[in-house]
């Protein structure tokens, strides 16, 4: 891949993750920043990759950075907890200097963090995220580099996101699981006053959370906070947000079948959506 593959005119912002749990992050981001166009893209036909190896998912994301660069994406936002954690930093380090030394990409892990600083008074925190999330240890490292001070409790939750993607959210079974990891996390650490949803999925849950957790322990989500702070990136790096077309619009792209997508997106989103069938 060389340089000028890559070189820069204008183009929408691209919204990665390997499923549709992303889709809360893109809501929010549209949101906040409504009048940019955006690319969203999942890699519905390989998810979930929270089981997969640091390999593969560096390997499945870079593949589809790579092709929103095609698309004329000069940012890529990875809305999506395991890219972010085993993908970003090589993506960032090793791969675009090489191939698109003008263009970025950025994850939902450190703006999360970012916030816990001030959410805290006990300073225990602690997180509920997917196996592999948890595994690669990104939230109680990038935690520890801001935050010295803080105690990090990590729990892993695998039924959550298949409760989601089956429609299972508001039913008895969420309850279940929703109170087994809480309870799980408050009796490893009582003293936590703030948790981490650590998995774009886990807005889905939010009702029934915040049921769970007792009174004055406050639950993160990311999606405002990842929103916020691409619109304060943008404002630090003129360079790059003058490069972001601003027409309004959203498109959004699946290496699964379009019709599969377009029904299942609407768990997430509050909108029906069009899609487009992409290989990577």
């Amino acid at each position: 891949m060389g340089n000028a593959r890559f070189d820069l005119t204008a183009g929408p912002i691209g919204v990665f993750d390997s499923g549709y749990g992303g889709l809360t992050i893109l809501e929010k981001i549209r949101s906040r920043l409504p009048s940019y166009d955006y690319v969203y893209l999942g890699d519905n036909a390989r998810t979930p990759y929270g089981t997969r190896s640091f390999d593969i998912v560096y390997e499945f994301t870079l593949q589809a950075v790579v092709r929103l660069f095609e698309l004329g994406c000069p940012l890529v936002i990875l809305a999506c907890n395991t890219a972010s954690a085993k993908a970003l930093r090589s993506i960032q380090q090793q791969d675009l200097p090489v191939i698109a030394p003008s263009r970025r990409v950025l994850g939902v892990i450190r703006p999360t963090a970012e916030c816990v600083g001030s959410m805290t008074v006990s300073r225990h925190v602690g997180l509920l995220a997917t196996p592999g999330t948890v595994r690669s240890q990104s939230y109680p490292m990038e935690l520890h580099k801001l935050f010295p001070d803080i105690a990090v409790t990590s729990v892993a939750c695998p039924m959550w996101v298949p409760l989601i993607e089956n429609r299972e959210a508001a039913g008895p079974g969420a309850d279940y699981f929703v109170n087994k990891y809480v309870g799980q996390l408050l009796g490893a650490d009582p003293a936590i006053d703030t948790v981490i949803l650590g998995c774009t999925h886990y807005p889905l849950l939010m009702d029934k959370l915040s049921k769970a957790v007792p009174q004055g322990v406050r639950l993160l989500a990311q999606g405002g906070h990842v929103a916020e702070s691409l619109a304060d990136y943008l404002r630090r790096h003129p360079e790059i947000e003058e490069k972001c077309c601003k027409g309004g619009s959203c498109t959004y792209l699946t290496t699964e079948s379009a019709e599969c997508f377009e029904e299942n997106a609407s768990v997430f989103l509050n909108e029906p959506v069009t899609a487009r069938t992409i290989q990577l």
